[in-house]
């Protein structure tokens, strides 16, 4: 049936033209992995230090579920399951790894829906942010690169990791020393999972001409990112916790250079040196390596750079 309704989509979007389309394709955008990341940083760095932290903690959060549960289904592409389907071209270049569940939707459920389900924020804001976090889901469907399956339980788990983000981020308040065993504990889940992907084995289905459909090794590339993000995350959040601990109260100005400089930071790091990294180290060495690298850059390395400039 999830079939079904993408080919009842792939048809409606055929015939209504590109308007439609076009819009959704940047609304499938404001769920990729590097723009949440971004947004998420920018508000740790300049407007709310708690809710950029309860964000970026959820996200990790989010895409090491995302990793495992992938690597557990091991779900084919629609396109791949059915050749019917004929996905968006412009979708195909971020539809990586596996299917189920989405990764889009659980980074829009990180960002978008993390902050519709907080209290403390205004009813309007979190109203935009559904509103967000639904065009972010439909768009996978839409543009043909996920099924309705794929982006719902990817929604839905995304939503509730956010929910159980926030209740730790409650615990820890009055359990301040408990910081330390919180991250070990993620530290070891995320290298744990990148055991288990890298030594399960993967379905080896073949098509008519004895080509194999999917490497699995290269569809976990996805989860071995979550867990360069996941092991960034807690170490560079004790750190500054323990030797750093920068502040969001400040005026305008420092806003605006702390805007200018992290992302200066970011993209010479993204652009510049990741990528001499993955050449110099083989596989999924390479993707957990730089993927440690931006975390650990938006936690804790930028966040030191701004308080010893301060």
């Amino acid at each position: 049936m999830d079939i079904d309704i993408l080919i009842v989509l792939q048809a409606f979007r055929e015939g209504v033209g590109g308007c439609l389309t076009e819009f959704l394709s940047k609304m499938t955008w404001l769920g990729e992995m590097n723009v949440v990341l971004i947004i998420a940083g920018l508000i740790y760095w300049c407007v709310n230090k708690r809710i950029g932290t309860y964000l970026l903690m959820g996200w990790s959060g989010n895409r090491i579920v995302n990793g495992v549960l992938k690597v557990s289904a091991c779900a084919y592409r629609p396109w791949i399951r059915d050749a019917r389907i004929i996905p968006e071209p412009v979708a195909l270049e971020a539809a990586t790894g596996y299917s189920f569940p989405s990764g889009h939707s659980m980074n829009a459920a990180s960002l978008y829906g993390g902050l519709a389900i907080r209290r403390d924020l205004r009813p309007g804001l979190r109203a935009l942010m559904w509103i967000a976090l639904c065009l972010v889901v439909f768009s996978r469907s839409f543009l043909g690169v996920h099924t309705p399956q794929d982006v719902l339980v990817g929604a839905i788990v995304g939503v509730f990791v956010m929910f159980l983000t926030g209740k730790l981020l409650d615990w820890l308040e009055t359990n301040a020393d408990k910081d330390v065993l919180i991250a070990v504990i993620g530290v070891v889940v995320a290298i744990a999972i990148a055991i288990y992907a890298a030594v399960k084995p993967y379905p080896t289905d073949y098509d008519a001409n004895g080509n194999l459909l999917v490497d699995g090794l290269k569809m976990a590339n996805d989860t071995f990112k979550a867990v360069g993000w996941m092991g960034a995350f807690m170490l560079g959040w004790v750190l500054e916790r323990r030797f750093v601990q920068f502040s969001t109260e400040i005026d305008m100005q420092e806003r605006f250079l702390r805007l200018a400089g992290g992302l200066l930071g970011y993209y010479i790091l993204f652009l510049v040196i990741n990528p001499l990294l993955k050449a110099a180290l083989p596989g999924f060495l390479g993707t957990t390596t730089t993927s440690f690298l931006q975390m650990f850059y938006v936690v804790f390395l930028f966040p030191l750079v701004m308080k010893r400039a301060s």
